[in-house]
């Protein structure tokens, strides 16, 4: 048993573990996506309330170091295990039990009760987690992020099947983890409801926003700044190029919308902001000969930093985000932010990222999205509606914001090693 737990005030260290994913990747392409963005922004906003953060992370080439100072307050260390390059997220189960052993090595050094709490982000890092938590006994916090059971509900078409063995891993993380950090209460209810979890373990924290990024700012400056003509009327994708996030659909809805009115067809730009991920990644010329063969214009462009992102989003007519699974839809509330309307489907957390001030859309049909997209790029149309509804958005958006993120986070992980003392206690007793 390690020292004392920590009180309220003296909540000192925490490990993330981000295995399949670092949280210095570019997010749109590969496996980095939202939870990349999550780990980072919580991690800055716990360091800032006194908190230290030590994010672990696989070794993906030979000239990584072995640690990275992300911001006062917060390291990424990376844990040699297997290959550098050559594994894909697939071929990872395999390599837990050495980024376990690496991990322990790595931090063999440190005394006695260094740590407070492990939160694991992704089932794999769970499975890590589920270790060092019993070795250190600390509590184990978890986010899924994604669930193999929500998305084999809600596959595209032709998409594969998360295998059985990934939803025995989750299930396992589910059974053991302390708290379950749930991006929304529809994921609350599918982690109950499909992994049978305790709903006394099950926490709410909606992922944030980073304001200080993404706000309104002047839309001709942006659209100058990402070559974006003025009177251009474009729609946005920003996201990873895959089945799962659906990019399709709106080229599918774009084509559509122009056989119904063609006097767009000189205007219309369908903007695709992501790289190839995923099982998108076998077919990587698919959404180029779509667009090419509904004579869609589209202009694809590799991911961006995140102040030439928040320009996209105020250079865009709309967003669309027409995922068939998202836990949350941090996209979406991105592009709010910068007072940019979204169409998203009415999937998993997209209702309560998009809220009433975005058009949510039910199912995937290109006509259903199409008909949706006109009647928005309508109502922009007039200044006072377009007016009011940036505002709207902008204003819904600021309901997120990744320091309520981090507090919520601090008190789930007090609460956690509260009742892990009171178990610990319990047990004294009863010797």
């Amino acid at each position: 048993m390690t020292g004392a737990p920590p009180t309220d005030e003296t909540l000192r260290r925490v490990v993330m573990l981000s295995v399949h994913t670092s949280p210095l990747a570019q997010p749109g392409t590969g496996d980095a996506g939202g939870l990349n963005v999550y780990v980072v922004e919580s991690a800055r906003e716990l360091a800032r309330r006194g908190t230290e953060v030590e994010i672990l992370t696989r070794r993906t080439a030979g000239d990584q170091p072995d640690r990275v100072e992300l911001t006062d307050g917060v390291v990424v260390r990376h844990v040699d295990a297997g290959p550098y390059e050559g594994l894909a997220k697939e071929d990872l189960p395999g390599q837990l039990c050495a980024f376990t052993a690496g991990t322990m090595r790595l931090l063999a050094h440190e005394p006695e009760g260094a740590w407070d709490v492990v939160h694991s982000h992704y089932w794999l890092s769970g499975q890590v987690g589920w270790v060092l938590s019993q070795q250190w006994d600390v509590p184990l916090v978890h986010t899924m992020h994604t669930m193999a059971r929500v998305k084999n509900l809600h596959l595209a078409d032709g998409d594969a099947p998360e295998p059985p063995g990934r939803e025995i891993g989750e299930a396992q993380v589910v059974g053991t983890a302390d708290r379950l950090v749930a991006n929304t209460p529809t994921e609350a209810r599918e982690l109950i409801d499909l992994y049978e979890a305790d709903p006394d373990r099950v926490v709410v924290v909606p992922p944030g926003v980073d304001l200080g990024t993404f706000h309104p700012a002047d839309r001709a400056g942006a659209r100058a700044a990402v070559g974006i003509a003025p009177d251009a009327v474009l729609l946005l994708f920003v996201g990873r190029i895959q089945p799962l996030k659906a990019p399709d659909v709106l080229v599918r809805a774009a084509a559509d919308l122009l056989a119904r009115r063609p006097e767009l067809r000189d205007r219309l730009v369908v903007g695709i902001l992501g790289g190839g991920s995923g099982s998108g990644l076998a077919m990587p010329r698919a959404l180029a000969d779509l667009a090419r063969d509904l004579g869609v214009p589209v202009r694809f462009e590799p991911p961006v930093d995140r102040p030439t992102l928040a320009q996209w989003y105020r250079a865009a007519d709309l967003v669309a985000v027409p995922s068939h699974s998202e836990s949350f839809g941090l996209v979406a509330v991105e592009a709010q932010a910068c007072g940019t309307p979204v169409v998203a489907a009415d999937v998993g957390g997209l209702s309560l990222a998009v809220g009433d001030a975005g058009v949510l859309v039910d199912g995937h049909d290109p006509a259903r999205w199409s008909a949706e997209i006109e009647g928005l790029l309508g109502r922009l149309s007039d200044q006072a509606q377009a007016r009011r509804l940036r505002a709207e958005a902008a204003e819904h958006a600021r309901t997120f914001g990744w320091d309520r993120t981090a507090g919520r986070l601090l008190d789930v992980y007090r609460g956690a090693v509260r009742e892990r003392a009171r178990r610990e206690h319990r047990r004294w007793e009863h010797r």
